[in-house]
């Protein structure tokens, strides 16, 4: 794709064009330092393992992105294919338009909205060859043996559904194989995040994890408030998964989660993508949001939960992703104001002090899906990880869990 291609979307009474940012090399290469041997294990190991990548938003936004809410609004982003192509990476769980597709509505997850996400994206995938939707483990294994990209469609919310069962079916039919139980705020299923107070699941929504074990889609936690993932957690018939998270140990936040969830979703066989979206996962170790920062929350959570339950959901997309936080922020009036810290959870008996992290411009690194787990796999090359440990946390993990949670 040249690198000025532009789009166009019909918005209001016109024609509005979008150009967009098909320059994927927008930030210099990270430099692990790594030695020659070490560059071509890393290689190599890329070559002969299969790679999942559990979190992304694998879409190309606009060069200027102060327009990304009109680009979002035109309901059309489009898919990185040619980026994801050198990867490296065999899987990846793309969450499309997430929260940010307010194509209809400002507050989003709208079912038009999020079925007409869907369509796009699968109209985009049925243009091209190289990248195909995964709906079975056989798919993901098919992908691997044939050199193509499995795209795993995920929705970060459940909220669309409303109180109607049979929708979680239609997203299945239309090739859905993720699905979040909630996104920050509460819904018909179960507390979120940034609620001040957590009722946890509700009967709807242990209705909702039956018919997801039921159909064979994976359930996800990530924006889940405590209460509600520790329910879950023990409501679900199959391991479910926290894609893109980190340790609140490491990191005193809200966004992140505590020992007592990450320690019932390892004990129930469970798996913790560990997220590098800006200004996420950072460490007082390391302040300045990095690839560092990130693996300072992978260790902690290995040593936590076990090797076997821990992988990356880094969050990223192709573009200025610091920016993207920035414009809708300011459309939905939240701006840039720390989180005022929470008492202690009677629960979980963890306070929550939301200290503001130092600002980057992008996470060193992890800045886009086109490097996350490649540098991952680099990273722990460097620190002396033998490979079969590696294999594990950078695909074997995942596919082990989907072989748990999916039907097919």
């Amino acid at each position: 794709m040249p690198a000025d291609y532009t789009s166009f979307a019909y918005l209001g009474d016109r024609y509005t064009p979008f150009e967009l940012d098909t320059e994927f090399d927008r930030v210099q290469p990270y430099e692990l330092g790594l030695s020659p041997e070490q560059a071509e294990r890393a290689e190599r190991f890329m070559r002969e393992n299969l790679i999942i990548n559990l979190h992304e938003h694998p879409q190309i936004y606009p060069r200027d992105i102060n327009q990304a809410p009109a680009y979002a609004r035109s309901g059309r982003e489009h898919l990185a294919y040619q980026a994801l192509a050198s990867s490296g990476v065999d899987v990846v769980f793309d969450n499309m338009m997430g929260p940010t597709g307010c194509i209809a509505s400002h507050h989003g997850w709208k079912w038009d909205d999020v079925v007409h996400d869907v369509g796009m994206r699968l109209a985009d995938v049925a243009h091209q060859d190289r990248v195909r939707i995964a709906r079975s483990v056989r798919d993901i294994l098919d992908c691997r043996a044939n050199g193509q990209i499995g795209l795993v469609l995920a929705i970060e919310a459940a909220t669309p559904i409303e109180n109607e069962l049979d929708r979680l079916d239609l997203l299945y039919g239309f090739g859905v194989r993720q699905v979040g139980l909630v996104y920050n705020g509460a819904n018909q299923i179960g507390g979120g995040l940034a609620e001040d107070r957590d009722g946890g699941l509700t009967r709807f929504g242990r209705q909702v994890v039956d018919r997801m074990n039921r159909l064979g889609m994976s359930i996800d936690l990530s924006h889940a408030g405590d209460r509600t993932s520790l329910d879950a957690i023990e409501a679900s018939a199959a391991p479910v998964m926290i894609t893109h998270a980190g340790a609140r140990t490491v990191w005193p936040t809200e966004r992140m989660k505590p020992d007592v969830v990450l320690r019932a979703l390892a004990g129930a066989g469970g798996l913790l993508g560990v997220e590098a979206a800006p200004h996420s996962t950072v460490s007082e170790a390391h302040p300045g949001h990095s690839i560092d920062s990130v693996m300072d929350h992978f260790l902690y959570c290995v040593e936590m939960m076990g090797v076997d339950h821990v992988t990356f959901g880094p969050d990223t997309l192709f573009g200025d992703h610091v920016g993207v936080h920035r414009v809708f922020a300011s459309l939905f009036g939240t701006g840039d104001l720390p989180v005022p810290p929470r008492d202690p959870d009677p629960l979980t008996k963890v306070g929550v002090e939301n200290p503001v992290p130092e600002r980057v411009e992008y996470c060193a690194g992890m800045e886009n899906p086109g490097e996350s787990l490649r540098n991952a796999v680099s990273w722990l090359v460097r620190h002396g990880w033998p490979d079969a440990d590696i294999a594990k946390v950078t695909g074997g993990n995942a596919l082990r869990v989907l072989r748990e949670s999916w039907v097919r």
